[in-house]
């Protein structure tokens, strides 16, 4: 392999259209099919407009899918470790050649794309070589499952990027950024890529970087679409911008904005986000340990090393001409009021330490204050402001299993439970909602997760205005639950699986519809001609032979108020 010049930092993609043309393409496209943009797919057009993404200059086609899924690499040789695709599921309203309009869920024109390729492309393939796993625990091998079967791929003509109207003077293009730090006249450009609040340890260790290269620090959060149930961006950038005002020096720190639509793949990603911070202008980037990593499997263990990351970006950091530097574990001491690097402690010198999981669950689950050596007073009460206590935040217990197994009479036996306790409860039941938020949905596949998925939308809304909601459908499908699961927030899901064997649910069955399936008179009956697939780590499995609902609704309870969701509660003894 010839290793090529590099672009990074290079010249820039710049994919908008002339000021003056606009009204013009504006018009052309009323006639046009439209597509309407996700989420992900909105993050990525906005970066490729502006070429954060240099050297790619569209959705990829089906070459250069192919040589990033092998190689990390497009065809012209440039390293580029991640798949930025158009999925769409083809309805024949366009084919190759066609113009197609590109809107965002409001319906506005962000752009037209003429289409040059169709493919399809091979999800468990997508799977293997980029995220290394099938496992849906992972948050886009789940998301994924419910793209569209082919991408499309040609020229954009960008008319417009979706539009932001919050910190609007923080969200710079890469050549806003990069004009901005040759200003500060600092050689050397340390990247900060972070996707949670910063702590005086990030304060720290970014502080060290820029004086250890004597250079500049480019704060540069993400806020486009990060780890489902992270702390959202509103509340992250009102902390980044108190701590860049107060406790750095204004002339070598910039904080600004990166809408990005992280895919977690750890260390593919690692050198994503090296190639998209050299074409802003960093020619140094913080690796942390488990860098973008999604956290762990179904079996508990993490999906990728803890520095698997810092060193496949260390390897191709040459050729991206960014240095890695290294995210070094640091500690409080507090009888000399410092931090330092924890392999540098004295043996015997006494140390303090706060993990991520202490943060959620001694301190903003219970309502109480970061301490000051932990985190800068103005971060902890920007943090106690948006996340109330445990017992006032919401979360979604999902029951699944087969029909007749027991789910709706438990999840009634629970809710009366949770009002018992002071918990305001919306009950999401697979039978009600089909009668009104889902109706007209058939039983294929693509229906019922559509219908899985409409159910999910609604309990992440609930969960997130601190609402309980409580869901009772059969949900058969593992890779729809676990995206249901990333939409509400991991910490905030509680599965529970309704272990029951079909024997027993057929005895049960007053509908007669497993007579009916088995004698062929219904077609795609879960259990009998269509799969179930049960959870591999639920949150609670329960036994509905030997146990009746009111046992099982009180475990639950039980678990619900050793997590915290419930207040100054007792639990029932069995």
């Amino acid at each position: 392999m010839t290793v090529l010049i590099s672009p990074y930092g290079g010249k820039l993609v710049d994919l908008r259209v002339p000021p003056d043309e606009v009204a013009e393409w504006r018009e052309y496209a009323t006639h046009l099919p439209s597509i309407q943009l996700s989420e992900r797919a909105r993050c990525d057009l906005e970066l490729l407009a502006v070429g954060a993404f240099s050297p790619l200059d569209r959705f990829m086609g089906q070459a250069d899918h192919q040589r990033v899924l092998d190689e990390m690499r497009l065809t012209s040789g440039y390293l580029f470790p991640i798949p930025v695709t158009l999925p769409v599921n083809p309805n024949g309203t366009f084919d190759i050649g066609d113009d197609v309009a590109l809107r965002d869920a409001k319906n506005d024109l962000l752009a037209i794309l003429t289409i040059e390729e169709m493919y399809e492309w091979d999800r468990d393939e997508v799977s293997d070589k980029v995220f290394g796993t099938r496992d849906t625990m992972h948050p886009l091998v789940a998301e994924m499952s419910q793209w569209g079967s082919v991408n499309l791929s040609g020229p954009l003509r960008v008319i417009e990027v979706p539009r932001h109207y919050d910190f609007r003077d923080l969200r710079l293009t890469p050549a806003q950024c990069r004009a901005r730090l040759e200003k500060m006249g600092y050689a050397n450009v340390v990247a900060f890529q972070t996707r949670n609040p910063m702590h005086r340890v990030h304060e720290e260790l970014t502080k060290r970087a820029i004086e250890e290269v004597d250079g500049a620090l480019l704060l540069h959060p993400v806020v486009g679409m990060t780890k489902p149930g992270d702390v959202d961006h509103f509340t992250r950038v009102r902390t980044y911008r108190s701590l860049a005002e107060r406790y750095y020096d204004k002339d070598r720190v910039l904080l600004s904005l990166l809408p990005l639509a992280m895919r977690m793949g750890g260390p593919r990603e690692a050198v994503w986000h090296a190639l998209i911070r050299r074409n802003y202008g960093a020619n140094h980037l913080i690796v942390g340990r488990d860098h973008a990593g999604p956290g762990n499997d179904s079996t508990g263990k993490p999906f990728y090393g803890p520095y698997d990351a810092q060193e496949l970006v260390q390897k191709h950091s040459e050729e991206l001409g960014v240095k890695v530097v290294p995210f070094r574990m640091l500690v409080y001491l507090p009888d000399e009021d410092r931090y330092e690097q924890v392999d540098r402690v004295r043996e015997g010198v006494r140390i303090a330490s706060i993990s991520g999981t202490q943060v959620r669950d001694e301190y903003l689950n219970r309502g109480h204050l970061l301490p000051e050596w932990f985190t800068r007073r103005e971060v902890a009460e920007i943090l106690a402001e948006a996340y109330p206590p445990r017992h006032r935040q919401g979360v979604c217990i999902w029951f699944t299993g087969l029909s007749g197994a027991g789910k709706s009479t438990t999840a009634e036996v629970l809710t009366v439970l949770l009002e018992e306790h002071g918990r305001q409860v919306t009950v999401l039941d697979g039978d009600v909602v089909r009668t009104h938020l889902s109706k007209g949905l058939g039983f294929s596949k693509e229906d019922r997760d559509t219908n899985i998925l409409r159910i999910g939308f609604v309990a992440s809304e609930i969960v997130r205005h601190g609402g309980v909601c409580v869901c009772a459908a059969v949900s058969p499908y593992r890779a729809t639950r676990d995206a249901v699961r990333n939409m509400v927030g991991a910490d905030r899901f509680v599965e529970v699986f309704v272990d029951t064997p079909i024997e027993v649910c057929e005895q049960r069955d007053i509908k007669g519809l497993y007579a009916k399936a088995r004698r062929g008179e219904i077609k795609g009956f879960t259990g009998i001609d269509d799969p179930y697939e049960p959870p591999l780590a639920p949150e609670i499995i329960l036994d509905t032979v030997t146990n009746d609902p009111e046992h099982n609704a009180r475990l639950i309870l039980n678990y619900l108020i050793e997590q915290g969701f419930i207040f100054n509660a007792t639990p029932d003894q069995e």
